[in-house]
């Protein structure tokens, strides 16, 4: 069985998606179209602008939807999936590819969503970190221990990988954590150039916004089952994609979890649609930590 997976914020590079738009006439059409939507030049953004412009969350999630939309479309008749799930962002891709949300209404959603974060971010500041090397169990115990001494938000946020687990909340909780992380036995605690604390209660204030953008569109039956992260589960039911997505900016994205589970659904082959290969990495080392 095939799935296709679809990364998230962090994936995004400078001169993203120019040769799909050069060399395909439906690229082309729909990077225009996003444009027209967006009421700016994203393509400009994309393939001219620096690493820094692409940084800006604003930008830098409707571009990551973008591309990897317009990479599985212009797939046309070989885009055949079993399955299909996305990191963070990536699952807003993956409603869209799938037929459960319009191109247009996926990305006024992407779009609606950076807007609403970027606004979050700068009225609560937080930020995120990389504990590479420690036990999911151990990363909650540290989590819970720190934000029970310094009064802030501290979660595990991203289970990517076994030994890769990213976490957010308050800037004060993540500089706390960081050496506790290490004295735990974590490998590496890295702190992670993000614009906020991503998949966390500080995100609250962002769902008024994003619930009200998704109640004003149409949620069609996808062509497949799709993982969402905040539960790990195959769904085709609208209503409940549409409330799994609201709850996913403030819970963890279950990542591992998704893709254990889609194994044992009979997944044997994956096709990463979007930029750069971060999920064929994750996928293989969970696979690779398989009894």
């Amino acid at each position: 069985m095939k799935l296709y997976g679809f990364p998230g914020q962090g994936s995004q590079f400078p001169g993203m998606g120019k040769d799909l738009y050069e060399s395909n006439a439906l690229a082309k059409e729909l990077f225009d179209k996003a444009d027209a939507i967006l009421g700016f030049s994203l393509t400009d953004i994309m393939f001219n602008g620096s690493a820094e412009d692409l940084l800006q969350t604003r930008v830098t999630q409707p571009a990551v939807f973008v591309h990897s939309v317009v990479a599985a479309l212009c797939l046309g008749d070989d885009f055949r999936p079993d399955m299909v799930a996305g990191h963070s962002l990536g699952e807003f891709s993956a409603l869209a590819a799938s037929g459960a949300l319009s191109f247009e209404d996926g990305l006024k959603l992407v779009y609606a969503r950076a807007l609403a974060m970027q606004e979050c971010c700068e009225r609560q500041p937080g930020t995120m970190a990389a504990v590479i090397g420690l036990p999911d169990a151990e990363i909650e115990r540290v989590c819970a221990e720190v934000a029970a001494e310094t009064g802030k938000v501290l979660v595990a946020a991203n289970y990517n990988s076994p030994g890769n687990v990213a976490i957010s909340g308050a800037k004060e909780a993540i500089e706390a954590a960081v050496p506790k992380m290490k004295e735990a036995g974590a490998k590496h605690c890295l702190p992670l150039q993000v614009g906020g604390a991503f998949h966390s209660p500080l995100m609250a204030p962002a769902g008024e916004k994003l619930a009200k953008a998704i109640s004003a569109v149409q949620f069609n039956v996808p062509v497949c089952p799709v993982y969402q992260n905040v539960d790990a589960q195959p769904h085709t039911d609208p209503e409940q994609l549409k409330a799994n997505l609201l709850l996913q900016l403030t819970s963890a994205v279950k990542w591992t979890a998704s893709v254990n589970n889609m194994l044992d659904a009979g997944m044997d082959e994956f096709v990463e649609c979007g930029p750069g290969t971060v999920l064929t990495s994750l996928v293989n080392r969970i696979k690779k930590s398989r009894k």
